[in-house]
């Protein structure tokens, strides 16, 4: 049987909850203790930046936001399970027995057939007849905080770091339309094309995206199309310079983002008030 702890601490007996050296029952007053969420952590990496012809020519940081530990695999669990929920369209439906057409006459007298009474041909038993608790048409949409949405995708990103790696702009390399040739830059790059790969950009030129679209292991994506599913199916992460000064500027750490403390003591002013009164009717005797 678990005991209390001995070095647990009365409130009453500790004088770190008193607000003068020896107050009465009556003035007591203990500050209420609000919890906060763990602080948003920024996650500072080095990724290298490649040459169209595969070599290192530099490197580059990102820093994006990042949920804490205990909490990351939560917030990005909420944002996949709600970007898959959204996209259930809810259109499904069938006909009841009264939208069912047809079966307006009896089919055959209540009595003397030796068959069951049967009322209407929409009836649910006979083929073509309504359907019961069928499906209507339901909206599954559910709601997530923008905020939590942009830390979900931040996380994601800043977990797949070691995977990613920076090239230099594409839009003027593909001058016509070759999968081949898209294929070649990918071995250069070090990817391979049966493995998947998501490719992020600020635009995607007409060129690259017919060089690219018979590459069914690709992911193509601008900062309009970016969501969560690709970058968590995906095994490998390739950005551009454009790509990576947007992560920077939409899911860095921002001013007011910086950490601050895990609890804030926040004063009843209930209490405060009934303080001040108590204090000016021990003033006025």
């Amino acid at each position: 049987m678990a005991t209390a702890s001995p070095s647990s601490i009365s409130f009453f007996s500790s004088s770190i909850f008193l607000s003068t050296p020896n107050p009465s029952p009556k003035t007591l007053h203990f500050p209420r203790l609000r919890p906060r969420a763990a602080a948003i952590q920024a996650e500072l990496a080095t990724v290298p930046v490649l040459s169209f012809e595969g070599n290192q020519v530099g490197t580059t940081t990102l820093n994006l936001k990042s949920a804490p530990p205990e909490t990351a695999r939560s917030v990005v669990h909420r944002g996949i399970t709600t970007d898959l929920t959204n996209r259930r369209r809810g259109t499904a439906s069938t006909l009841t027995r009264a939208e069912v057409r047809g079966g307006g006459r009896k089919p055959y007298p209540q009595k003397k057939t030796g068959g069951a009474r049967r009322g209407s041909q929409r009836t649910p038993l006979r083929p073509g007849g309504g359907v019961i608790f069928g499906p209507k048409p339901k909206d599954w949409s559910i709601k997530i905080n923008r905020k939590e949405k942009r830390l979900a995708i931040s996380t994601a990103i800043a977990s797949a770091l070691q995977n990613t790696i920076v090239v230099e702009d594409l839009e003027e390399k593909f001058e016509k339309p070759k999968t081949k040739e898209f294929i070649a830059l990918m071995k250069r790059l070090g990817l391979d094309p049966k493995r998947k790969s998501m490719f992020l950009m600020t635009e995607v030129p007409d060129s690259l995206r017919l060089s690219s679209r018979n590459v069914g292991t690709l992911k193509m994506l601008t900062p309009r199309t970016l969501n969560l599913f690709d970058i968590l199916d995906a095994e490998s992460l390739v950005l551009t310079k454009g790509a990576v000064d947007f992560l920077n500027e939409r899911y860095g750490l921002d001013e007011d983002d910086e950490d601050e403390d895990e609890f804030e003591e926040v004063e009843d002013d209930a209490a405060d008030q009934g303080a001040e009164v108590e204090g000016d009717t021990d003033s006025s005797q």
